[in-house]
Protein backbone atom coordinates (compact mmCIF):
# COMPACT_ATOMS: atom_id res chain seq x y z
CA UNK A 1 0.00 0.00 0.00
CA UNK A 2 1.12 3.38 -0.96
CA UNK A 3 1.87 5.70 1.73
CA UNK A 4 2.71 9.25 2.80
CA UNK A 5 6.53 8.61 2.75
CA UNK A 6 7.02 5.51 0.76
CA UNK A 7 9.91 5.20 -1.13
CA UNK A 8 11.95 7.06 1.11
CA UNK A 9 14.65 5.55 2.98
CA UNK A 10 16.00 6.47 6.37
CA UNK A 11 19.29 5.02 7.76
CA UNK A 12 19.03 5.27 11.62
CA UNK A 13 22.08 5.14 13.57
CA UNK A 14 20.71 6.78 17.07
CA UNK A 15 20.00 4.67 20.25
CA UNK A 16 17.91 5.15 23.29
CA UNK A 17 14.81 7.23 22.87
CA UNK A 18 15.05 10.87 20.51
CA UNK A 19 16.79 9.27 17.61
CA UNK A 20 14.48 5.84 17.63
CA UNK A 21 11.47 7.87 18.07
CA UNK A 22 12.02 10.22 15.31
CA UNK A 23 12.39 7.32 12.74
CA UNK A 24 9.63 5.72 14.23
CA UNK A 25 7.30 7.89 13.30
CA UNK A 26 9.16 8.10 9.90
CA UNK A 27 8.83 4.59 9.32
CA UNK A 28 4.79 4.55 10.33
CA UNK A 29 4.23 7.57 7.55
CA UNK A 30 5.89 5.14 4.88
CA UNK A 31 9.47 5.41 5.23
CA UNK A 32 12.14 2.52 4.47
CA UNK A 33 14.00 2.86 7.76
CA UNK A 34 16.81 0.75 8.19
CA UNK A 35 18.41 0.45 12.27
CA UNK A 36 22.39 0.44 12.05
CA UNK A 37 22.90 -0.81 15.07
CA UNK A 38 26.81 -2.17 17.35
CA UNK A 39 27.49 -5.72 16.62
CA UNK A 40 26.48 -7.92 19.50
CA UNK A 41 24.83 -5.25 22.20
CA UNK A 42 22.81 -3.58 19.49
CA UNK A 43 20.60 0.25 20.69
CA UNK A 44 21.17 0.66 24.38
CA UNK A 45 17.07 0.46 24.33
CA UNK A 46 17.17 -3.19 24.09
CA UNK A 47 18.48 -3.43 27.69
CA UNK A 48 15.66 -1.25 29.20
CA UNK A 49 13.12 -2.54 31.18
CA UNK A 50 10.17 -3.37 31.41
CA UNK A 51 10.61 -6.61 29.50
CA UNK A 52 8.11 -8.98 28.07
CA UNK A 53 7.16 -11.40 30.21
CA UNK A 54 9.77 -9.71 32.62
CA UNK A 55 11.58 -11.54 31.12
CA UNK A 56 15.27 -9.52 30.58
CA UNK A 57 16.26 -9.74 26.81
CA UNK A 58 17.62 -7.80 24.80
CA UNK A 59 14.56 -9.29 21.70
CA UNK A 60 12.08 -8.01 24.64
CA UNK A 61 12.35 -4.81 25.84
CA UNK A 62 9.47 -3.24 25.28
CA UNK A 63 10.23 0.04 24.93
CA UNK A 64 12.66 -0.82 22.23
CA UNK A 65 9.85 -2.79 20.33
CA UNK A 66 7.47 0.46 20.55
CA UNK A 67 10.60 2.12 19.75
CA UNK A 68 11.12 0.51 16.57
CA UNK A 69 8.60 -1.66 15.13
CA UNK A 70 8.59 -1.99 11.32
CA UNK A 71 12.41 -1.09 10.98
CA UNK A 72 14.83 -2.95 9.72
CA UNK A 73 18.16 -3.90 11.64
CA UNK A 74 21.51 -4.80 10.49
CA UNK A 75 24.42 -5.15 12.78
CA UNK A 76 27.57 -2.50 11.51
CA UNK A 77 30.82 -1.92 13.07
CA UNK A 78 31.49 1.82 12.49
CA UNK A 79 34.67 1.93 14.61
CA UNK A 80 36.22 -0.41 11.62
CA UNK A 81 37.30 0.78 8.13
CA UNK A 82 35.31 -1.90 6.43
CA UNK A 83 32.41 -0.98 8.34
CA UNK A 84 32.74 2.67 7.60
CA UNK A 85 32.84 1.47 4.33
CA UNK A 86 29.68 -0.33 4.04
CA UNK A 87 27.96 2.68 5.83
CA UNK A 88 28.99 5.18 3.26
CA UNK A 89 27.76 2.95 0.43
CA UNK A 90 24.28 2.78 2.36
CA UNK A 91 24.97 6.55 2.24
CA UNK A 92 25.48 7.32 -0.70
CA UNK A 93 21.84 6.00 -1.80
CA UNK A 94 20.04 7.16 1.23
CA UNK A 95 17.71 10.27 1.69
CA UNK A 96 18.07 10.75 5.56
CA UNK A 97 20.19 9.36 8.57
CA UNK A 98 19.43 10.08 11.75
CA UNK A 99 21.74 10.46 14.93
CA UNK A 100 21.84 11.13 18.38
CA UNK A 101 25.61 10.96 19.59
CA UNK A 102 27.26 13.72 20.92
CA UNK A 103 27.76 16.59 19.41
CA UNK A 104 31.37 16.04 17.28
CA UNK A 105 31.64 12.12 17.43
CA UNK A 106 29.88 11.68 14.21
CA UNK A 107 32.64 13.65 12.43
CA UNK A 108 35.00 11.83 14.59
CA UNK A 109 34.25 8.70 13.04
CA UNK A 110 34.77 9.78 9.30
CA UNK A 111 30.76 10.43 9.21
CA UNK A 112 30.54 14.24 9.66
CA UNK A 113 27.83 16.23 7.15
CA UNK A 114 30.75 17.51 5.14
CA UNK A 115 31.11 13.76 4.10
CA UNK A 116 28.07 12.44 4.10
CA UNK A 117 27.47 15.96 1.46
CA UNK A 118 30.19 14.89 -0.89
CA UNK A 119 28.97 11.56 -0.98
CA UNK A 120 25.36 12.40 -1.60
CA UNK A 121 24.46 16.25 -1.76
CA UNK A 122 20.67 15.42 -1.55
CA UNK A 123 21.16 14.03 1.93
CA UNK A 124 19.56 15.35 4.90
CA UNK A 125 21.71 14.28 7.96
CA UNK A 126 19.16 14.90 11.16
CA UNK A 127 21.13 15.23 14.28
CA UNK A 128 19.30 15.60 17.73
CA UNK A 129 21.49 15.75 21.13
CA UNK A 130 21.06 18.08 24.55
CA UNK A 131 22.10 21.42 23.66
CA UNK A 132 22.74 20.91 19.82
CA UNK A 133 25.75 21.32 17.53
CA UNK A 134 26.61 24.67 18.21
CA UNK A 135 26.96 27.05 21.21
CA UNK A 136 28.92 27.03 24.52
CA UNK A 137 27.43 24.14 26.48
CA UNK A 138 27.04 21.62 22.89
CA UNK A 139 29.70 19.31 24.64
CA UNK A 140 27.82 19.22 27.90
CA UNK A 141 26.42 16.12 29.74
CA UNK A 142 22.65 16.19 29.46
CA UNK A 143 19.91 13.99 30.14
CA UNK A 144 15.93 14.42 30.12
CA UNK A 145 16.03 15.69 33.68
CA UNK A 146 18.61 18.56 32.21
CA UNK A 147 16.77 19.37 29.24
CA UNK A 148 13.90 20.03 31.55
CA UNK A 149 15.56 22.17 34.02
CA UNK A 150 17.44 24.21 31.51
CA UNK A 151 14.79 24.35 29.19
CA UNK A 152 12.19 26.14 31.47
CA UNK A 153 9.38 23.67 31.75
CA UNK A 154 10.82 22.81 35.14
CA UNK A 155 10.18 26.40 36.34
CA UNK A 156 6.61 26.35 35.50
CA UNK A 157 5.77 22.47 37.18
CA UNK A 158 4.45 22.07 40.66
CA UNK A 159 3.08 24.01 43.47
CA UNK A 160 4.11 27.74 43.83
CA UNK A 161 5.08 27.10 47.60
CA UNK A 162 7.23 24.03 46.60
CA UNK A 163 10.22 23.01 44.70
CA UNK A 164 10.04 22.43 41.09
CA UNK A 165 9.38 19.51 39.88
CA UNK A 166 9.75 17.22 36.29
CA UNK A 167 7.49 16.31 33.95
CA UNK A 168 6.72 12.43 34.22
CA UNK A 169 8.66 9.94 31.37
CA UNK A 170 11.16 11.16 29.36
CA UNK A 171 9.29 14.41 27.90
CA UNK A 172 12.40 15.81 26.48
CA UNK A 173 13.58 12.84 24.80
CA UNK A 174 9.93 11.99 22.65
CA UNK A 175 9.24 16.14 21.82
CA UNK A 176 12.82 16.53 20.55
CA UNK A 177 12.30 12.91 18.34
CA UNK A 178 8.89 14.73 17.09
CA UNK A 179 10.51 18.01 16.66
CA UNK A 180 13.21 16.37 14.68
CA UNK A 181 10.66 14.34 12.57
CA UNK A 182 8.78 17.17 11.41
CA UNK A 183 12.47 19.12 10.60
CA UNK A 184 13.50 15.96 8.79
CA UNK A 185 10.05 16.21 6.56
CA UNK A 186 10.48 19.94 6.22
CA UNK A 187 14.02 19.77 5.23
CA UNK A 188 12.89 16.86 2.59
CA UNK A 189 10.53 18.92 0.98
CA UNK A 190 12.91 21.66 0.48
CA UNK A 191 15.67 18.59 -1.14
CA UNK A 192 12.37 17.47 -3.55
CA UNK A 193 12.58 21.37 -4.62
CA UNK A 194 15.72 21.99 -4.83
CA UNK A 195 17.79 18.80 -5.10
CA UNK A 196 19.91 20.36 -2.20
CA UNK A 197 19.98 18.26 1.55
CA UNK A 198 20.99 20.14 4.61
CA UNK A 199 21.62 19.41 7.98
CA UNK A 200 19.17 19.92 10.50
CA UNK A 201 20.72 20.20 13.77
CA UNK A 202 17.80 19.54 16.61
CA UNK A 203 18.21 20.80 20.53
CA UNK A 204 16.49 18.43 23.36
CA UNK A 205 16.92 22.05 25.21
CA UNK A 206 15.43 23.83 22.74
CA UNK A 207 12.80 21.71 22.09
CA UNK A 208 11.22 22.12 25.64
CA UNK A 209 11.74 25.99 25.56
CA UNK A 210 9.63 25.92 22.38
CA UNK A 211 6.48 24.77 24.65
CA UNK A 212 5.90 27.11 27.51
CA UNK A 213 2.89 28.48 26.35
CA UNK A 214 3.06 32.25 26.65
CA UNK A 215 5.68 32.56 29.65
CA UNK A 216 8.25 33.77 27.06
CA UNK A 217 6.01 35.94 25.19
CA UNK A 218 5.03 37.89 28.27
CA UNK A 219 8.27 38.35 29.93
CA UNK A 220 9.84 39.32 26.82
CA UNK A 221 6.77 42.02 26.39
CA UNK A 222 6.44 43.11 30.27
CA UNK A 223 8.74 41.18 31.99
CA UNK A 224 6.12 38.96 34.02
CA UNK A 225 7.87 35.98 34.97
CA UNK A 226 5.02 32.75 35.75
CA UNK A 227 5.15 30.91 38.30
CA UNK A 228 4.37 27.64 39.25
CA UNK A 229 0.38 27.40 39.93
CA UNK A 230 0.19 23.47 40.36
CA UNK A 231 -3.37 21.93 39.18
CA UNK A 232 -4.30 25.49 38.99
CA UNK A 233 -4.75 26.84 35.04
CA UNK A 234 -2.18 29.85 35.48
CA UNK A 235 -4.33 32.62 34.16
CA UNK A 236 -7.70 31.22 33.59
CA UNK A 237 -10.10 30.47 36.72
CA UNK A 238 -12.02 28.84 37.79
CA UNK A 239 -9.78 26.13 35.89
CA UNK A 240 -8.41 23.22 37.82
CA UNK A 241 -7.46 19.85 39.17
CA UNK A 242 -9.88 18.64 41.86
CA UNK A 243 -11.34 15.43 43.32
CA UNK A 244 -14.57 13.53 42.79
CA UNK A 245 -16.10 11.09 44.66
CA UNK A 246 -14.19 8.28 42.54
CA UNK A 247 -10.63 10.19 41.37
CA UNK A 248 -10.04 13.41 39.77
CA UNK A 249 -11.86 16.27 37.49
CA UNK A 250 -10.99 18.88 35.54
CA UNK A 251 -13.20 21.50 36.57
CA UNK A 252 -13.55 24.95 33.99
CA UNK A 253 -16.32 27.41 34.35
CA UNK A 254 -14.82 27.98 30.21
CA UNK A 255 -15.03 31.96 31.71
CA UNK A 256 -18.89 31.95 32.49
CA UNK A 257 -18.52 31.18 36.62
CA UNK A 258 -22.29 31.82 36.71
CA UNK A 259 -22.74 28.66 34.42
CA UNK A 260 -20.70 26.96 36.85
CA UNK A 261 -23.04 28.17 39.91
CA UNK A 262 -26.07 26.93 38.14
CA UNK A 263 -24.60 23.57 37.10
CA UNK A 264 -23.84 22.43 40.73
CA UNK A 265 -26.66 24.62 42.32
CA UNK A 266 -23.98 27.10 43.94
CA UNK A 267 -25.60 30.20 44.41
CA UNK A 268 -22.74 31.28 46.30
CA UNK A 269 -20.03 31.50 43.61
CA UNK A 270 -22.22 34.63 42.32
CA UNK A 271 -20.30 36.35 44.72
CA UNK A 272 -19.28 39.91 42.77
CA UNK A 273 -15.23 39.52 44.02
CA UNK A 274 -15.13 36.09 42.47
CA UNK A 275 -16.56 37.52 39.14
CA UNK A 276 -14.72 40.50 39.03
CA UNK A 277 -11.08 38.42 39.93
CA UNK A 278 -11.53 34.77 40.19
CA UNK A 279 -8.01 33.31 40.68
CA UNK A 280 -7.19 36.49 43.67
CA UNK A 281 -10.30 34.00 45.55
CA UNK A 282 -9.34 30.59 44.29
CA UNK A 283 -9.12 28.77 47.43
CA UNK A 284 -12.66 30.36 48.50
CA UNK A 285 -14.48 28.97 45.30
CA UNK A 286 -12.54 25.67 45.27
CA UNK A 287 -13.86 25.16 48.85
CA UNK A 288 -17.56 26.36 47.50
CA UNK A 289 -17.01 23.65 44.89
CA UNK A 290 -15.28 20.83 46.94
CA UNK A 291 -18.13 19.47 48.57
CA UNK A 292 -20.53 19.37 45.20
CA UNK A 293 -17.82 17.39 43.54
CA UNK A 294 -17.42 14.86 46.29
CA UNK A 295 -20.98 13.59 45.84
CA UNK A 296 -20.08 12.84 42.50
CA UNK A 297 -18.20 10.68 40.15
CA UNK A 298 -16.28 11.78 37.26
CA UNK A 299 -17.43 10.17 34.37
CA UNK A 300 -21.27 11.65 35.33
CA UNK A 301 -19.56 14.73 35.99
CA UNK A 302 -17.94 15.13 32.49
CA UNK A 303 -20.82 14.66 30.38
CA UNK A 304 -23.11 16.38 32.53
CA UNK A 305 -21.01 19.51 32.18
CA UNK A 306 -20.32 19.14 28.70
CA UNK A 307 -24.06 19.32 28.25
CA UNK A 308 -23.55 23.05 29.77
CA UNK A 309 -20.75 23.54 27.27
CA UNK A 310 -18.28 23.27 30.31
CA UNK A 311 -15.69 21.75 29.34
CA UNK A 312 -14.67 19.15 32.32
CA UNK A 313 -12.77 16.42 32.02
CA UNK A 314 -12.05 13.40 34.10
CA UNK A 315 -8.16 12.38 34.77
CA UNK A 316 -7.91 9.59 33.09
CA UNK A 317 -5.90 6.61 34.45
CA UNK A 318 -3.91 4.09 31.59
CA UNK A 319 -6.22 1.45 32.04
CA UNK A 320 -9.30 3.98 31.57
CA UNK A 321 -7.59 5.76 28.83
CA UNK A 322 -7.37 2.35 26.68
CA UNK A 323 -10.59 1.73 27.23
CA UNK A 324 -11.79 4.99 26.34
CA UNK A 325 -14.80 5.16 23.42
CA UNK A 326 -13.29 7.60 21.90
CA UNK A 327 -9.89 6.69 21.46
CA UNK A 328 -12.00 3.13 20.41
CA UNK A 329 -13.97 4.91 17.98
CA UNK A 330 -11.08 6.91 16.28
CA UNK A 331 -8.83 3.36 16.52
CA UNK A 332 -6.23 5.03 18.09
CA UNK A 333 -4.70 2.42 20.23
CA UNK A 334 -4.62 -0.24 17.21
CA UNK A 335 -3.05 -3.69 17.56
CA UNK A 336 -0.57 -4.12 14.85
CA UNK A 337 1.11 -6.97 13.69
CA UNK A 338 4.68 -5.84 12.45
CA UNK A 339 7.21 -5.80 15.35
CA UNK A 340 10.65 -4.80 16.25
CA UNK A 341 13.48 -6.71 14.18
CA UNK A 342 15.78 -8.36 16.15
CA UNK A 343 19.48 -7.50 15.94
CA UNK A 344 20.66 -8.05 12.72
CA UNK A 345 17.98 -9.76 11.82
CA UNK A 346 18.24 -7.89 7.91
CA UNK A 347 22.00 -8.23 7.25
CA UNK A 348 21.15 -10.21 4.34
CA UNK A 349 18.30 -8.99 3.45
CA UNK A 350 20.14 -5.48 3.41
CA UNK A 351 23.68 -6.73 2.63
CA UNK A 352 23.18 -9.42 0.35
CA UNK A 353 19.87 -8.56 -1.63
CA UNK A 354 20.91 -4.72 -1.99
CA UNK A 355 24.42 -3.92 -1.70
CA UNK A 356 25.86 -7.36 -3.44
CA UNK A 357 27.77 -9.26 -0.78
CA UNK A 358 27.74 -12.97 -0.40
CA UNK A 359 26.91 -15.23 2.33
CA UNK A 360 30.37 -15.89 2.32
CA UNK A 361 31.38 -11.98 2.52
CA UNK A 362 29.16 -12.09 5.57
CA UNK A 363 30.64 -14.79 7.45
CA UNK A 364 34.03 -13.21 6.74
CA UNK A 365 32.61 -9.70 8.02
CA UNK A 366 31.19 -11.19 11.16
CA UNK A 367 34.59 -12.93 11.74
CA UNK A 368 35.99 -9.66 11.71
CA UNK A 369 33.51 -7.85 13.81
CA UNK A 370 32.49 -5.55 11.12
CA UNK A 371 28.81 -6.92 11.55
Amino acid sequence: MEEALSGLRVLDISQSISGPYCTKLLANWGADVIKVEPPRRGDTARHSPPFAADQPDPEKSLLFRYLNANKKSITLNLESKRGLSIFKRLAAGADVVVENLRPGALAELGLGYKVLEKLNPALVLTSISYFGQSGRYRHYRGSDLVAQALGGLMHLSGLPDREPLKAPGQQAEYLSGLTAALATLTAIYFRDETGQGQWVDISAVEAMASILEGAVLSYSYNEATRQRSGARHPTLYPSAILPCEDGYIHVDSGGEIDTLSRFINEPRLLDPRFQENPRQHADEIEALLLPHLARRKAEELFHSAQEWRLPFAPVLTIAQLLDDPQFRERSFFATIEADAPRLGEHNEEVLIGQMGYTHRDLVRLREMGVI
